[in-house]
């Protein structure tokens, strides 16, 4: 019984085998055909709607102001100063340089 599944086995594999396979044709594309010329213009389209405008903001608190500071007291005027001896002191620039030939 086994040999005879085995032969079995062989005479299908041998059998398909020995089929005539269809050779498979491509068939070429049609050529794309050329563009004609543009035709007219269409309608213009509707506007859209105007989008929302949002919400200002909040201002912010102003917080408290402080208070103005108190003035403070003016200072004692100084005494006059003493009278010169009237000795005159006269203070001479340095001399200039000679010029370099």
């Amino acid at each position: 019984m086994n040999r005879s599944i085995l032969i079995a086995a062989l005479l299908a594999a041998l059998s398909l085998a020995a089929c005539d396979k269809p050779t498979v044709i491509n068939v070429p594309a049609a050529p794309a055909g050329v563009p004609g010329p543009a035709g007219p213009a269409g309608d213009p389209g509707v506007q859209g709607n105007r989008g929302n405008q949002g919400d200002p903001g909040v201002q912010g608190d102003t917080g408290n102001q402080g208070d103005t500071g108190v003035k403070g007291n003016t200072g004692n005027q100084g005494e006059a100063g003493k009278t010169g001896d009237s000795t005159t002191v006269i203070v001479m620039p340095p001399a200039e340089p000679a010029p370099a030939n």
